[in-house]
């Protein structure tokens, strides 16, 4: 199993440096741009520009704020699209992708149980996955004072490990999928409604009283609704994540073991 682990954090690192990458030009394009838009009223005239269904939408209610800033541009809109594609792609292909390939098999063949395979490949996912989250704290925490975010960065720890959380349960989904079957594409649709419907189910879900019952059902909400960057991460939100990102992969074992492989 550690094997499996080494190797799948290892035959990844330029595509995860080239992920890193990304995100740091993202916090590098966004977070500067707070005091000029704060300062010369550019971003109150955003808001009111906008339609207040749409500043809801896209979660922007708080841009007049550092963390409310930061949360809604870096790690609600960018971040969690360059994050999502990255984790649910590698959820999908640890067990599907190898299974398309006949690679799963010939590893399968080396004496490595079913369960092995998968909890190496998962925490694989895992590790690349932290190494990305902590790559957005340093990049926010060395961008904090020259862009006059005021954020508390113990709030921003507690957060990025929600954070993590959020996207830990798209590639779990992610995992699944293709351990169901076998295909990397189930897994990428799986990953994707997770990560889609929460956003969507979100957005919807403030739009009105009637529709709220939504964001019960968002994992995106579960995460975002708290308002982590200002007030403080939802421990029992960021368990509740994790949990299931556990559970999910407990699943994409028990699945795997049940199943040929290969047809």
């Amino acid at each position: 199993m550690f094997a499996i682990f080494t190797r799948g954090v290892v035959d990844s690192w330029r595509a995860t440096l080239a992920w890193a990458v990304g995100l740091v030009a993202a916090a590098a394009l966004y977070l500067p741009l707070f005091p000029s838009m704060v300062g010369n009223g550019q971003m109150q005239q955003l808001l009111k520009s906008l339609p207040t269904q749409l500043v809801r939408t896209l979660n922007y209610d708080q841009l007049g704020s550092g963390p409310g800033y930061t949360q809604s541009t870096l790690f609600g809109l960018l971040g969690f699209l360059l994050l999502s594609m990255a984790t649910i792609a590698w959820g999908a292909s640890a067990v599907g992708g190898d299974e398309e390939s006949g690679l799963l098999e010939l590893t399968l063949a080396h004496g490595v149980t079913r369960a092995q395979l998968v909890v190496g490949r998962a925490l694989a996912i895992l590790a690349r996955l932290l190494f990305l989250v902590l790559v957005m704290y340093c990049a926010v925490a060395v961008l904090n004072g020259p862009s006059q975010l005021n954020l508390d960065l113990g709030k921003v720890a507690g957060a990025a490990l929600g954070y993590a959380g959020l996207l830990a349960l798209s590639a779990a989904a992610a995992l699944l999928g293709g351990a169901l079957r076998g295909r990397r594409a189930h897994g990428l649709i799986l990953g994707a409604a997770v990560a889609v419907l929460g956003y969507v189910f979100n957005a919807v879900g403030k739009q009105s009283d009637s529709a709220k019952w939504l964001l019960d059902f968002s994992p995106y909400h579960w995460f975002f609704g708290s308002d982590p960057f200002s007030q403080g991460v939802d421990w029992g939100a960021c368990a509740g994540m994790w949990g299931g990102t556990i559970v999910l992969m407990a699943l994409a074992a028990l699945v795997l073991r049940t199943r040929d492989v290969g047809r």
